[in-house]
């Protein structure tokens, strides 16, 4: 078996893997990534025991890209031993995060390592049945990946004795109806099942009771599509790349005030100036920045006078009071008005809430109401504060954290721009006399 070139390796370069690769024509179609080493990986894994995969992802220090960051490798223990349930893997496509576009850049340029990344995480948990949940909208990548689930059927890599080993798994997508709460994971089984969106009170936990009450694992797709190349290059390499406490490349979604607004796959670790100036092109007509919000709208927005030094990786992030999240990077300039950021966030969450929580439910309208007041310049100085009280009790009260998503924004900004926020009340309270 030829080591890969170019599929798990930038120009070459083992050092560095490559998750989207749009430079490579056509990689999408089985054919050509299998000239690239694709499936080389699968074989790999296949003649080792489920145990020993699981243990490589594990050293690697493989951290989750779907918000929470947890690591992969333990996630995967946590699914029961033996057969007397089937497992499930469901793959989380629904990407519905304001800021965060990379799932769909995997999807549609580098499918089959998706595939690849799928079928090694089942066999290594004893899988016999994977879902990709991807959102209704995306149906442009929907059928990309049903293409492509059904030349690797055509190939024995899903499905009877793979490979021709004993281990079989089918492989299924399921597209969702629109919902951001779908999203969340056990909002997620819950569509899979069938039923309306409503997240599930957790324990139990999905690797006990998850898809129809039996052990599920969930994971990002950019989490699963590191797979391939960790079990290729094995665990001390990817373990040296980037940060080392959240190793690997992450797929940075950089969208706003930038020039060159793009998804850019880069070391974990990355400072947050390098990313907007260097590979985004900086801001439009050279002006300032006056906030980024680092890992899509649900985050915890930083100012642009405190950018220098920020480090792109999870415990770097949370050290200066925000988070990693999706690595949707969206910059905003100094001449943007920030109650109006605010307001489009705050309908969103608003929109998206399920209802089932009263914190989110009604917490959420009133934090619009008070916004689009403010928006509207009928604002009061005492906004502020209220604005803040009603995050504080949708924050941590509710079942799932949409509700956190809902509030940080909102109130970290108000918290970390007050001074702005408060001299455009005032101008507001001038005019209204």
């Amino acid at each position: 078996m030829s080591e890969p070139t170019k599929l798990y390796a930038q120009n070459g370069d083992p050092a560095f893997p490559k998750i989207v690769l749009p430079e490579i024509p056509n990689l999408a179609q089985i054919d050509v990534y299998e000239s690239h080493g694709g499936y080389g990986a699968l074989k790999k894994a296949l003649g080792m025991q489920p145990e020993a995969v699981t243990d490589v992802v594990k050293k690697s220090s493989l951290r989750g890209r779907g918000g929470a960051a947890f690591p992969t490798g333990l996630k995967w223990t946590f699914m029961p031993k033996g057969n007397e349930k089937p497992k499930y893997l469901a793959v989380n496509a629904d990407e519905s995060e304001p800021g965060s576009f990379k799932d769909r850049q995997i999807i549609e340029f580098n499918p089959h390592q998706l595939i690849e990344g799928i079928l090694i995480a089942s066999y290594a948990m004893g899988v016999k049945t994977a879902y990709i949940y991807i959102r209704g909208e995306y149906y442009k990548w929907y059928m990309i990946l049903e293409k492509a689930i059904a030349e690797a059927y055509s190939r024995g890599y899903v499905g009877e004795n793979i490979g021709g080993s004993n281990y079989s798994v089918n492989l299924y997508v399921h597209r969702g109806a629109g919902a951001y709460i779908c999203g969340e994971e056990s909002g997620l089984m819950e569509s899979i099942e069938g039923k309306r969106g409503y997240p599930r009170v957790k324990p139990p936990f999905p690797a006990q009771n998850g898809l129809w009450g039996n052990p599920t694992t969930i994971n990002n797709v950019e989490t699963i599509a590191n797979v391939p190349a960790i079990i290729w290059n094995g665990a001390e390499w990817f373990a040296k790349i980037g940060a080392e406490k959240h190793p690997g490349t992450l797929l940075f979604g950089v969208s706003g005030h930038v020039n060159k607004p793009g998804v850019f796959e880069l070391p974990s670790g990355t400072l947050l100036t390098d990313i907007i100036f260097k590979y985004a092109g900086g801001v439009p007509g050279g002006k300032k920045i006056k906030m980024v919000i680092p890992g899509g709208s649900s985050m915890p927005p930083l100012r642009g006078d405190q950018l220098e030094g920020v480090k792109m990786d999870a415990d770097s992030l949370k050290a200066v009071g925000s988070a990693i999240g999706t690595g949707g990077v969206i910059v905003v300039d100094e001449d943007t008005d920030l109650t109006k950021v605010l307001l489009r966030i705050a309908k969103f969450y608003w929109h998206e809430s399920c209802g089932q929580c009263t914190p989110c439910r009604e917490g959420t309208g009133w934090m619009k109401k008070i916004l689009q007041r403010m928006s509207d310049d009928g604002g009061k100085p005492e906004d502020l504060d209220l604005l803040v009280r009603v995050a504080n009790n949708i924050e941590g009260n509710t079942i799932c954290a949409l509700g956190d998503a809902a509030a940080w924004p909102v109130k970290f900004t108000v918290q970390r721009f007050r001074k702005e926020l408060e001299e455009e009340l005032l101008r507001q309270a001038k005019s209204a006399a």
